[in-house]
């Protein structure tokens, strides 16, 4: 039986990107310049970055600032409490990548179209409201699939589901990484980050952050996950687009504007219509686990082709 807000489907998002945007996009989550098919236009393999797309439902058509909060209270989900988007952190993210983004949405017309899967009540710590957005071309075909969850921190307790379990992909045990990608951060990453659409006060003063607990400003929980995607494909996919299929992990630690990141990561062997399960971890060095349950499908290639 659907609990509380399952299946309301928000009505279709139109949204655009210029060559400009990805190119901003690639900078920010440490594409380098021997990936040039990403950084620069006229590159005769100039491709977008594939996870691009997850920002859209933050960016919309915008060439402008917005305002994040009246944005994202502005469709409330029927049949459950009105949340908070001030404190508000991501759960986790999968992305199916289903046909490759062109570089510029000029001549075409995209939307995305997002549907409720389950809001859920965790009690005290708060609530969880998962959706699935699609990337289409408006009647015509399916670019991306991704599923994710906000969490509302503090804003639970109002004697809804619980929801269900959820699936766990750790890394083998006693095994070393098969690859090591790092990446330091700096007291300005946020500040470059966000200028993509993702306008969260949180990431770039500190009051909001102090208010829900983290001390200060964090780090986009998409940086990380963006970054970690492209540490993936850049040590085991030859950089190549083509080489990815899916990707997902779990928002388990905030990030710190200046931390350096490490992404483990691990061949499992298991390959299914060529695409191997790739498992990984990515850490703050020193501490704690900020992306766990870390799982790709990618075809891994032993040379960095670079395109």
């Amino acid at each position: 039986m659907a609990g509380p807000g399952a299946g309301f489907e928000y009505p279709p998002q139109e949204v655009s990107w210029l060559k400009r945007d990805v190119l901003l996009f690639a900078n920010s989550i440490g594409c380098t310049s021997d990936e040039l098919h990403f950084l620069f236009e006229l590159h005769p393999s100039f491709q977008v970055f594939p996870t691009y797309s997850i920002i859209l439902a933050f960016k919309q058509t915008d060439q402008e600032v917005i305002d994040f909060y009246a944005r994202q209270s502005a469709t409330p989900i029927p049949g459950v409490p009105k949340f908070d988007s001030r404190r508000v952190v991501d759960g986790q993210r999968l992305i199916e990548f289903l046909k490759p983004l062109p570089p510029t949405s000029q001549g075409k017309q995209f939307e995305l179209r997002t549907k409720i899967v389950g809001v859920y009540d965790k009690g005290k710590a708060g609530s969880v409201v998962e959706q699935e957005t699609v990337l289409a071309e408006r009647g015509g075909d399916v670019y991306t699939k991704a599923v994710g969850s906000a969490f509302f921190v503090g804003q639970g307790n109002w004697e809804g589901p619980k929801g269900p379990s959820t699936t766990n992909f750790p890394p083998p045990e006693g095994k070393k990484p098969d690859a090591v990608y790092t990446l330091q951060t700096t007291p300005e990453s946020a500040l470059l980050y966000r200028l993509n659409g993702d306008y969260n006060p949180l990431h770039a003063t500190p009051e909001p952050g102090q208010k829900m607990g983290f001390g200060g400003a964090i780090m986009h929980g998409l940086f990380s996950w963006n970054t970690t995607c492209h540490g993936l494909l850049q040590k085991l996919g030859g950089s190549d687009p083509a080489n990815i299929k899916e990707f997902q992990a779990r928002f388990a630690a905030p990030v710190k504007p200046g931390d350096k990141l490490i992404t483990e990561m691990w061949k499992t062997g298991d390959i299914k219509d060529g695409w191997e399960e790739i498992r990984f971890v990515t850490r703050v060095e020193g501490g704690k686990v900020v992306l766990s349950n870390g799982r790709a499908l990618m075809r891994c290639v032993s040379s960095k082709s670079k395109l």
